[in-house]
Order: C-alpha cells, then sequence, then structure tokens
C-alpha cells in the first residue's frame, strides 16, 4: 500500500518518491533472483545519494560518469580487458597515470574485481557526498555496504604494484577525484560560477503581479524571489536567498566523448555570454525583437502554446485518452529543425505531436497493445510529477539509471551486450554504467553550455510578460498592444468580466484557460485546484509553489537532452529499441502520487513500447509542467542523440582497444639503460632495440606521476637525472610497446 503523504512529509527524505519501487516492466513486478554485481549495488549507493542531495543535474551527471568510469577502470585494469575510461588517459592536458603494464595478473579476478570495483566507488562517492544536506544518513550507507561486502573502510593504502585490489581502487579514485578538481567544474569553489555575467534582469517576485514590469529583456533568464522558504527539486530546504544560475559555465567541464568538431569556442570577433566554449550550438531561439516580428511571432507562438497546453491539466473536463502504445510513441519521420515548422510537428489544442500514433504489435508477444483509457488531465498531471524528477529524486540523469537497472532485472532481459555478445552480469554492469554515464556527462556540458550562452527565459516570464502587455489581435478590442497575447476561442480569449476570473484580476488584460495554480489549494490530500478562467500575468507553471521553475535558463531543455541521449545508449547497449517484453510501465497509484494537490483520480499506468517513447514523453512532460515551450525542446532531443552516438561509439573503442592486455609486462619490450643505478646528475643511456620512430617515452616515479618525456627520434637516448629524486623510475612509450626501469641514487 502506498501511504498518502502530506507535501511537507514530502520534503523529507525518509518519503522519498517510491519511483524506484513502482517501476514496473511489461506487468512483472518480479526482479531477477541472482545477487546483484558490486557495481550496481554500488550505482544504487550513488542514486540514492543524489536523491539526497541538492538538485543539481550537472553536478550528479559528473558524478555518475566519474563514479562509472572509477569502477569500469578498476574492473578493466584487474581483468586486462580493454582500456581505460580515465585513469591511464590524458584528459585535456591532464595527465592521469597508472603503470598498468606492472599491476600483477590475480589468481582470482572475480574477487579482485569486486573489491577495486568496490574501493574505488566508495572513495569516489565518499568524497563526492561528505559535504551533502544529508551526509549523516548517506555516508554511514556507504560504510554499510562497504561493511557488507567485506571491506575495511579505513584501508586507504594506494600501493597498487603490491598486487592488493584494494590498493588498485584506492588509487582510482585518487587519480579521478584530482582530476576532478582541474576540470573546469570549480568543485573546489563547490561548483559556482566564476565569471559568468549577473542576470540581465531582476528577480521576478511571483507573487506579485507588478514585479514582472522590472523585466529589462524578455528574451532572457531570470531567476525568482520567493516570499518564504525555497525547497529545491530535490526537496532539500534552501532558505529564502536568491538562486543564480546553476552550471552556466558547465561548457568549461572537461567531456567524455565530446569533441573539437561540434565545439564553438568564443573569439574577440564572436563572444559568446559567459565566455565558454558551446557544444552542438542549434543557433538562437525565437527571440522578441521589436523590429522583426517574424521571430517575435514564434517566440509568441511557443510559450501560447505552454499556456493551452496548461488547459489540458484537468481530470473532469470529460477528455479520455488510451495512452497505451498502441495509441502513443513510434513517432515516425524527422524532428523539425525550422521553428516555423513546429505547428506541423505539436498538436496545439489537443495535446502530444502529430506522426506518434502508436506501435500496431507488441513485438515481444505478436499481440496487438490492450487499450489503456485514463482521463487526459490525469495523465498529463501524473507525466509532469513523473518527468520532473522530484521532489527528493535522482535528478534527470540519474532517473535513465535507474530505469537501466530495472530493464536489467527484467525476467526476459539478457546481458548480451549490443544484444550480440554475452557478458557476465559484472562486465555488462560497468560497461553500461560508463557509456550512459559519459553520455549523461556530455547532454549536461552540451544543453548547459547553450543555457550558458543563450540565457533564454523560461515561460513564466515569456508569459507574463506578453499579459501584461496586453492582446494583439483586434486593434479595436480595449488593451491593444503588438507585443501582447494572442485571442483563440477557449484558450485565450477577450476579458469582458474579470468577476469570471480564478485568480487575482489585478492587472488582467485578457483571460486564459489554464491550470487555476497552487494558491487555491490549501491541503493538497483532498484540494484538486483544477482548470479555469484566470488572469495570465499570474499564470503559474504546474509545480509546487516553493519551487515554480528551475534556477537556469530554458533554451534547450535538459530533460529532453539527456532523454533523448539516454533512449539512444540503451538502444544500442541492449540491441532493441524496445524495453524487455515490449513494454515498460510506471504505475502512479490514484490519490496518492500527485504531491502539490490530490490526484490521480483513477490508477495512470505510463506504458512506452520503446525507450524513444519514453524519451518523447520526458520533453512533451515539460510543456505541460510548463517548464518548457517547444523551442526548448525540439534540439535537446536532435542533440541528445548525437551525443549519445558519441558516448556509445567511445565507449565501443575504449573496450575493444585491449590497451591493457596488450601493454602488460610481458609483452613489452624492454630497453636497456645504463648506467643502472646512476648517481643523481648522471646521465642515464637507453638503447632501443629498433628505429623508435619519433615515439615518445614518459618517465614515471613509483607513485604514477609524470616526472619527465622525451621524444625518441634515435635508437640511443640520454636520459637526465639532475632533477631527479633518488628512487625507483620507470621509463615507457606511449604506446606501451616499449619499457625499462632505473634507479637514481
Amino acid at each position: 500500500m502506498i501511504p498518502t503523504f502530506s507535501v511537507v512529509a514530502l520534503y523529507l527524505p525518509k518519503y522519498r518518491t517510491l519511483l524506484t519501487l513502482l517501476f514496473l516492466l511489461s506487468l512483472c513486478t518480479c526482479v531477477r533472483a541472482q545477487d546483484h554485481s558490486v557495481a550496481r549495488q554500488w550505482n544504487e549507493e550513488t542514486l540514492e545519494a543524489i536523491s539526497n542531495d541538492f538538485a543539481r543535474p550537472v553536478v550528479h551527471a559528473r558524478n555518475l560518469y566519474h563514479t562509472s568510469a572509477a569502477m569500469y577502470d578498476a574492473w578493466a585494469l584487474v581483468n586486462k580487458k580493454g582500456s581505460t575510461a580515465l585513469v591511464g588517459t590524458v584528459q585535456a592536458g591532464y595527465d592521469l597515470p597508472i603503470n598498468y603494464w606492472l599491476i600483477e595478473e590475480s589468481v582470482d579476478p572475480v574477487t579482485a574485481s569486486n573489491e577495486a570495483v568496490s574501493y574505488a566507488a566508495y572513495r569516489m562517492l565518499h568524497q563526492r557526498y561528505s559535504t551533502s544536506p544529508n551526509a549523516e544518513t548517506t555516508i554511514p550507507r556507504f560504510n554499510a555496504l562497504m561493511l557488507e561486502l567485506g571491506y575495511d573502510t579505513t584501508y586507504v593504502a594506494t600501493d597498487y604494484l603490491n598486487g592488493r585490489p584494494a590498493d588498485l581502487g584506492n588509487y582510482i579514485a585518487e587519480q579521478i577525484i584530482a582530476f576532478g578538481m582541474q576540470d573546469g567544474s570549480n568543485e573546489a569553489g563547490n561548483y559556482a560560477n566564476r565569471t559568468y555575467p549577473d542576470p540581465v534582469n531582476r528577480p521576478l517576485v511571483f507573487t506579485n503581479v507588478f514585479s514582472i514590469f522590472s523585466v529589462v529583456d524578455p528574451n532572457h533568464w531570470q531567476t525568482l524571489q520567493f516570499p518564504g522558504t525555497i525547497v529545491d527539486q530535490s526537496g532539500q530546504v534552501l532558505g529564502n536567498a536568491l538562486l543564480p544560475f546553476l552550471g552556466a559555465e558547465w561548457g568549461r567541464v572537461t567531456p567524455f566523448s565530446l569533441t573539437a568538431e561540434h565545439r564553438t569556442d568564443p573569439t574577440p570577433e564572436n563572444p559568446i555570454r559567459g565566455n565558454s566554449p558551446v557544444f552542438y550550438d542549434p543557433g538562437p531561439p525565437p527571440l522578441y525583437t521589436s523590429g522583426e516580428s517574424e521571430s517575435f511571432d514564434m517566440y509568441r507562438w511557443g510559450f501560447e502554446l505552454v499556456l493551452k497546453w496548461s488547459s489540458h491539466l484537468d481530470p473532469s473536463d470529460g477528455v479520455m485518452w488510451d495512452i497505451s502504445p498502441g495509441a502513443r510513441g513510434n513517432f515516425q519521420g524527422d524532428y523539425p529543425t525550422d521553428f516555423e515548422d513546429y505547428d506541423e510537428f505539436y498538436r496545439v489544442h489537443e495535446g502530444g505531436t502529430f506522426g506518434a500514433n502508436g506501435h500496431p504489435v507488441n513485438p515481444s508477444t505478436g499481440q496487438p497493445y490492450a487499450p489503456n483509457v485514463v482521463p487526459r488531465g490525469d495523465y498529463t498531471r501524473v507525466l509532469a510529477e513523473f518527468w520532473a524528477d522530484g521532489p527528493a529524486s535522482e535528478t534527470p540523469p540519474g532517473h535513465w539509471f535507474s530505469i537501466l537497472n530495472k530493464v536489467m532485472d527484467h525476467p526476459e532481459f539478457e546481458y548480451t551486450f549490443r544484444g550480440t555478445e554475452l557478458l557476465d552480469t559484472l562486465e555488462y554492469d560497468v560497461k553500461a554504467y560508463i557509456t550512459l554515464g559519459g553520455a549523461m556527462h556530455d547532454a549536461a556540458i552540451a544543453a548547459w553550455s547553450i543555457k550558458g550562452k543563450y540565457d533564454y527565459a523560461r515561460p513564466i516570464t515569456g508569459i507574463r510578460w506578453m499579459a501584461k502587455n496586453g492582446q494583439a489581435s483586434e486593434p479595436t478590442d480595449p488593451n491593444y498592444q503588438l507585443f501582447g497575447l494572442r485571442y483563440d476561442t477557449g484558450y485565450i480569449e477577450r476579458l469582458d468580466n474579470p468577476a469570471v476570473l480564478q485568480n487575482s484580476s489585478t492587472l488582467a488584460l485578457t483571460k486564459v484557460k489554464a491550470w487555476i495554480g497552487s494558491n487555491s489549494i490549501d491541503d493538497p490530500r483532498i484540494d484538486v485546484a483544477g482548470v479555469g478562467w484566470i488572469n495570465p500575468a499570474l499564470w503559474m507553471p504546474y509545480q509546487r509553489p516553493n519551487f515554480v521553475t528551475p534556477n537556469f535558463a530554458g533554451y534547450i531543455s535538459g530533460h529532453s537532452t539527456f532523454s533523448s541521449a539516454a533512449a539512444t545508449v540503451l538502444e544500442e547497449i541492449t540491441g532493441s529499441a524496445y524495453f524487455p517484453g515490449g513494454m515498460g510501465e510506471f504505475v502512479a497509484p490514484k490519490d496518492s502520487f500527485l504531491v502539490f494537490e490530490r490526484g490521480p483520480s483513477v490508477d495512470v499506468v505510463l506504458q512506452w513500447a520503446t525507450y524513444r517513447d519514453a524519451s518523447d514523453q520526458t520533453s512533451l512532460s515539460r510543456i505541460w509542467g510548463g517548464i518548457h515551450p517547444p523551442a526548448d525542446d525540439v534540439p535537446g532531443r536532435i542533440i541528445g542523440i548525437s551525443v549519445g552516438e558519441d558516448a556509445f561509439n567511445l565507449a565501443e573503442e575504449i573496450f575493444s582497444e585491449e590497451l591493457t592486455a596488450v601493454y602488460n609486462e610481458q609483452v613489452t619490450t624492454p630497453v636497456k639503460a645504463y648506467p643502472n643505478p646512476a648517481r643523481r646528475g648522471q646521465e642515464i643511456t637507453l638503447e632501443l632495440p629498433a628505429d623508435p620512430q619519433g615515439r615518445e617515452l614518459r618517465i614515471y616515479d613509483v607513485n604514477g606521476r609524470v616526472v619527465g618525456a622525451l621524444r625518441a627520434t634515435s635508437r640511443t637516448v640520454y636520459v637526465p637525472t639532475a632533477d631527479l629524486a633518488a628512487g625507483m623510475y620507470f621509463v615507457k612509450s606511449a604506446d606501451g610497446a616499449l619499457g625499462s626501469v632505473f634507479q637514481v641514487w
């Protein structure tokens, strides 16, 4: 039985929304009988930690990537399979060294893998969440899992050359943590922006209808001024301070697979707001420009669509929809690339999109999907809440990890990578996690680099700004203004009698049919706001009154980008576009799922045939939720596909390169070094066995740090030692084919 929680109670971590527990696949509530791998267990702990941290999707996407990379690298180095994702590579000029060819082969690689993976994950998570607002519960959970697995949480040695897997895991985490301190995220500064400009617009006091007059430029984002306590999308209490633009400089963060081919750098001739690189720049969104009506028409069209879809949030309006995969999803065609074509993609009045009319049969059963008819107002409200990833959820990137985990729990799921290569559970998990983690990290970098450049307004700003201007349809009607709202019978109309308004009539120049807002809800356990004629100058998104809208710009949608990238990755790693069994499900129980009003009025079972269906549904949910106009949505879907493909292709290269197997000590060609040992200051001669063809030789100390590099242009190379401290040193070529050891005393 799902308990009914009050809004206040739902903000508390112990009353987390039970998204993971309720996520079902193909009507089956069972999970696999076998134990989960240690990678899966640590991933679940990561998701739990995210749920109890601040709502910072870019930060958590990075944490998921770095933790997944640590676990994969630990597994790869123990098993000497594939190359590594981070350790042993150079990332944006930063070296994460490791003498992988000197790591001893394990006599029990299964046990060693579990130990190395666990220590790597534990150290990463302990460091990343030690300052979390709920660290007093999160850190003990990490400790408890270590103890349950039989590992010593106090063991911190990093001498991985002694052959102990724990040292290797600790060393990997140490290197990635150090890398993270200079990867452009400003982790040391709590991820704050460093040089990003102050907001163009003053904060919007959303309870004050006159506050919209302070907008200087309606194209730009504005933060919100709350009359009381702010609670972020993860349910964390933030007080009443103004929230800055989260992640405005995230384009500076070192990515997983994004390349210079898709990066635009700021130049004096082409400056970028915030002076950060931008990846997959889609160009500007529709803008208000006083002398260019065509662009503003698209600006207005998009925000008006958000208003019109707000009228779909009434479960009592009598509109019933079949939401089964047989009736929805399976979009056929290409996403529009011109804003002018959006009206042929979105169903402006009915809601949803054209060309997504469902699947004829379930490919797993060969039978048509059964109808699933519910009130449209329940469906849209559940979508807005489920995909909003709040309160107290894993944020969008973590949500897709949760979906992946439930996919792998399905009885029909097989651990065949790409649907062809059968792997053991640990190998599959670490490979799936690094692929999805890399994609989520790159999706965050791409989306937020675009957000930072364009600093685009959210619907609450665009709609209220046009509403205070008046109406733009009839010059002879009252309150005509070129940049106002346009009439659309049944949705946006002339205001003749302010008494019909369900909210305040102050500054009301038109009336719109929309969700009435949280002010009409006294007790969310029993009240439903419903839809009615309202004053659009006080329009509210379908969100909690102490959250309202995210504290970062709208264009492009992070949800669309994350979800599209994730769907692409899941299609690739599973080898199928479909959920196992041909259908994924989520059950939203009657009268107990919604957070800030009662509902849904019936049990609502969200269903998807394919991962792309789920991703597309995510995108639409943000329009119904009042968070994004269409202009934010489609570019995110398109970019997400490219990001997912890039991440998967790089992951496949990493898995297939076999660097750790090729470059181990047994197959490295030795290089003669003399004198050896040598006195400090004495030159050491290296005699190479063949023409080095310009190979780079790197010199490492016993801690794996690069202390020197030489270009070998002949078979004889001289190594100066004046700057080397007494100790043992290792020489290896960049390709791992040549190696030597010498001592300085």
